[in-house]
């Protein structure tokens, strides 16, 4: 089968005056669609790079980048926007909302992309807050939402495009264990269900359970196999609505 997203062999070097940083040195990793990957390591260890380098923001210096089978490592720049838009949803760890739209005018812009406008796209994005619980606060501004609840509205952004693969970069830290248990509920069945290729990086133990494949790095390198989580997840209660991509 072909993985949804894999890199092999991959290094980024960040040269910053004459020392070199080696962020990355020789990292494979292949993540099939409908699974859920959990990567951790101390801070420092090149998550975030990888993370970054898998989801088209940053190119790896050397070494190969496949989405979907095809290759993207050393792409013109002009180029990648439209691999990031067509398979790939990123939440950022600093949130990155636009402070001048709502909560839910940002996850429509994402909408807005992908064509969806209007009705539509309010509708979709309503039904999007209400999945990560905040429904009631589509009309705030980022500046009036807590640290939870921006992470809720990132979140939402990131599924709004129907991604193929999603990207998140501690999606629990700004949350507590309930909220974050829910989210992950969430992820885990959107994958499961859709076929949705996750990578989360998290420091968070106590959300190993919903994890299918748990892959350590440390000092830019897979330090050792993945391992298969030992317990199968409980069953998801929550039922995810079909994430459409097309007005209708």
């Amino acid at each position: 089968m072909q993985a949804a997203i894999a890199v092999h062999n991959v290094t980024k070097t960040y040269s910053p005056g004459a020392a070199a940083v080696h962020a990355l040195n020789g990292v494979d990793l292949a993540v099939e669609s409908g699974e859920v990957v959990f990567l951790m390591g101390p801070s420092g260890s090149g998550k975030t790079t990888l993370l970054s380098v898998m989801g088209c923001i940053l190119q790896p210096t050397s070494g190969s980048v496949r989405i979907r089978g095809r290759e993207v490592a050393g792409l013109p720049e002009r180029e990648l926007p439209a691999i990031r838009l067509g398979h790939i949803g990123f939440v950022f760890q600093g949130f990155n909302l636009f402070p001048t739209l709502s909560a839910g005018e940002n996850v429509e812009l994402a909408l807005d992309l992908k064509g969806i406008r209007g009705r539509d796209a309010r509708r979709r994005a309503m039904d999007l807050l209400e999945q990560v619980g905040i429904r009631e606060k589509y009309g705030v501004f980022p500046a009036d939402l807590s640290g939870g609840q921006k992470q809720r509205v990132a979140i939402a952004r990131a599924l709004a495009g129907a991604p193929d693969i999603l990207l998140a970069d501690e999606p629990t830290a700004a949350l507590d264990s309930h909220v974050g248990r829910r989210i992950l509920e969430l992820v885990r069945s959107l994958a499961h269900s859709q076929g949705v290729a996750v990578v989360i990086v998290t420091h968070d133990s106590r959300m190993l359970q919903f994890t299918d494949r748990l892959v350590h790095i440390e000092d830019g390198r897979i330090v050792k196999p993945p391992e298969v989580a030992t317990s199968p997840p409980a069953a998801a209660t929550l039922e995810i609505a079909p994430l459409v991509v097309s007005g209708a």
